[in-house]
C-alpha cells in the first residue's frame, strides 16, 4: 500500500511539473506553479525558508521522499528503471554496492564552489548542469516541448478539417544547438544510467541527493529488516534501485535509500517493514538461533519478448530529422514574389534580461537555467543563452515577438528568485534597456519610402519621427529615441520591416532602473 501511495504521488508531481514546461496556455501555471517553488535548490536560492524547512522536516521524518516523489528528475529515472525491469530476465537485476562517498562529497564541494563562483566560466556552469530540477526542466523544454507542440498542431489540423476549433496552432520553436545538445546528452546519460543501474546518478552525482542523504540517516521512519524473518534470499537487494541493501549483513545504507518502498512488497517473508527508527534495535531478537534457510534459486529466465524500444527510438529520431529538414526547406514569401528573410539577432554589447531580474548580476547569481520562464513566455521573447559564461540562462531577444508591458508571466513562474515578481504597473516603468537607431538599415533612407512603424507601436511613446534633413520638412522622416522614456520592450525592433537586421534594436542595461 505504501508503495502504491508513493507511486501515485510521484506520477502526480511528475505529470504536472512536466506540463509546466509544455503548456502554452498558462492554465497549468495558475494551478500548479507551486510545484516548481517546492524544489529544493530553487527554494534555497530564493531564500524561501519555509519550503527549505518543510523539506528538511519531511526528510527527517520519512527519509528521502523528496527524491522519489517531488523531484521530477528522480521520477524520470524511476520510469526508465521500471521500463528496463519490464523485461522478465531483468526483473531482479540490482545488487548491493558500497557507497561512493568520495565521489559524492567531491561533487557536492564542486557544486557549492560553482554556486559561489557565479559567473566563472566552466566552474560556474557546473551547478546549472547537475542541479536536478533544472536539468529536468531543460530536458522537458528542449526535447519534450517541441514534440508536444507538433502533436498539438496535428490535432489542430485535424480539428480544423472537421470544422472544430477545439485546438489552435502554435509556433514550435527549437532552441539553439548548444542548449539542445546539453539537454539531449543529459537525457541520454540519465536514461542509460537508470536503465542499467537505477539511482546511480542520484547517489553519486546529484548534490541535492547528497545533502538529503545526510538528513535521511537520522529519519524517524525508515525501512527496517527483521533478522528473525529474513532468510538472506537477497531479493530485496536485487530489487533495490539505490543498491543500498546488504542482505548478507541485514543492513541498509539510509543515506542512499530514497524510500521507494519497492523492497517492502518484494520480500516474500515480510522481513522488511517501514517502521520507527528505534524499532531497528528490536528487529533482530537473539532467539533466532536456527540456521537460515538456503536461498531459493531464481527461476530460469524466460525468453525475452522482442524489444522494439531501439527501433522505435530510431524511427522517432528519423521522423524528427525529416520534419526538421522539411521545415528548413520552407520559404515564406511576400505575395509569392520575394523571399522574406528571417530577422537576425543584433550584436548587443550588453544582453537584455527580463524585467524583475533587477540586474544582469542578480540573474546570473540566482538563475539555475531551468528555462521555466522560457517555456512560460507567451510572446516568444525569452530564450536560453548559448554564451559560455551564462549558458542556459534566459535572455530577451525580439526576433519572434516583443515584451508586452502588461505581461508579467516570467516573474510569476520563476522559482529561484532570479526574476522577482512584478505587477503590470511596476513592469511598465522598469527600464531594461534602450533603443538604438541604425541609420544604414532604415528603409526611409535606403528605399525612399515612408515607414514610422517603430514610433506608431512604441508603448512608451519614446520614439518620434523627424525629418532626416532639418532644413527640408519634406525629407524622409527618421526615428529619434528618447532614452529617458524608453523601457527596452523591443516593440520597435520586432516590428521594424528592415531585414535581416532591424534598423532599431535594444541595447541592454546591466542594472535596471525605474523611470
Amino acid at each position: 500500500m505504501l508503495r502504491k501511495i508513493r507511486i501515485t504521488l510521484a506520477l502526480f508531481f511528475f505529470l504536472f511539473l512536466t506540463l509546466l514546461f509544455l503548456d502554452f496556455t498558462g492554465t497549468i501555471h495558475a494551478w500548479f506553479g507551486w510545484m516548481a517553488r517546492v524544489q529544493l535548490l530553487p527554494a534555497v536560492l530564493a531564500l524561501n525558508v519555509g519550503v527549505v524547512a518543510a523539506l528538511a522536516v519531511l526528510t527527517l521524518l520519512f527519509g528521502r521522499l523528496y527524491c522519489s516523489v517531488i523531484c521530477p528528475l528522480g521520477v524520470m529515472q524511476d520510469i526508465a528503471s521500471w521500463a528496463s525491469g519490464r523485461r522478465k530476465r531483468h526483473r531482479y537485476r540490482f545488487s548491493y554496492s558500497p557507497a561512493r562517498n568520495g565521489l559524492r562529497y567531491v561533487m557536492l564541494a564542486l557544486f557549492v564552489l560553482s554556486l559561489a563562483a557565479g559567473t566563472a566560466l566552466v566552474v560556474g556552469n557546473l551547478a546549472r548542469l547537475i542541479a536536478p530540477y533544472s536539468a529536468y526542466g531543460r530536458i522537458a523544454r528542449n526535447l519534450f516541448a517541441p514534440l508536444y507542440g507538433w502533436g498539438n498542431n496535428a490535432l489542430a489540423y485535424l480539428a480544423e478539417r472537421a470544422g472544430s476549433y477545439a485546438f489552435y496552432r502554435t509556433e514550435v520553436w527549437v532552441g539553439s544547438l548548444p542548449v539542445f545538445a546539453i539537454a539531449a546528452v543529459t537525457f541520454l546519460v540519465l536514461v542509460v544510467l537508470a536503465w542499467r543501474g537505477g539511482r546511480t546518478w542520484c547517489n553519486t552525482i546529484c548534490p541535492v541527493g547528497t545533502v538529503l542523504g545526510f538528513l535521511s540517516k537520522y529519519s524517524l521512519f525508515r525501512p527496517v529488516i527483521d533478522k528473525s524473518k529474513c532468510n538472506a534470499c537477497g531479493l530485496c537487494a536485487r530489487k533495490c534501485k539505490s543498491s543500498c541493501i546488504d542482505s548478507s549483513t541485514h543492513t541498509i545504507d539510509y543515506s542512499r535509500c530514497v524510500a521507494c518502498m519497492d523492497c517492502l512488497e518484494t520480500c516474500k517473508h515480510g522481513a522488511i517493514r517501514y517502521a520507527r527508527r528505534r524499532a531497528t534495535a528490536d528487529a533482530a531478537p537473539a532467539a533466532s538461533a536456527a540456521p537460515a534457510a538456503p536461498a531459493t534459486p531464481a527461476a530460469a529466465p524466460a525468453a525475452a519478448p522482442t524489444d522494439t524500444a531501439r527501433r522505435s527510438f530510431l524511427a522517432g529520431i528519423g521522423l524528427f530529422a525529416a520534419t526538421a529538414a522539411a521545415r528548413a526547406q520552407e520559404k515564406t514569401t511576400d505575395g509569392g514574389l520575394a523571399v522574406i528573410l528571417d530577422k537576425q539577432v543584433p550584436a548587443r554589447r550588453t544582453p537584455v534580461v527580463p524585467p524583475g531580474a533587477q540586474s544582469l548580476r542578480n540573474l546570473t547569481a540566482h538563475c539555475t537555467g531551468c528555462q521555466l520562464c522560457v517555456a512560460a513566455c507567451p510572446n516568444g521573447v525569452l530564450r536560453p543563452s548559448d554564451e559560455l559564461a551564462t549558458l542556459m540562462q534566459p535572455r530577451s531577444s525580439y526576433e519572434r515577438g516583443y515584451c508586452r508591458p502588461e505581461c508579467t508571466k516570467c516573474s510569476e513562474v520563476c522559482p529561484a528568485g532570479a526574476i522577482l515578481k512584478l505587477s503590470a504597473a511596476d513592469k511598465s516603468s522598469v527600464q531594461i534597456g534602450h533603443a538604438v537607431w541604425v541609420r544604414k538599415n532604415c528603409i526611409p533612407l535606403t528605399d525612399g519610402v515612408a515607414c514610422g512603424n517603430c514610433a506608431r507601436h512604441c508603448p512608451a511613446g519614446a520614439i518620434t519621427m523627424v525629418p532626416s534633413d532639418p532644413d527640408n520638412p519634406d525629407a524622409p522622416r527618421i526615428p529619434v529615441v528618447n532614452d529617458e522614456r524608453c523601457i527596452g520592450c523591443g516593440a520597435c525592433e520586432n516590428l521594424c520591416p528592415a531585414r535581416p537586421f532591424s534598423a532599431i534594436y535594444v541595447e541592454g542595461h546591466e542594472q535596471h532602473r525605474t523611470i
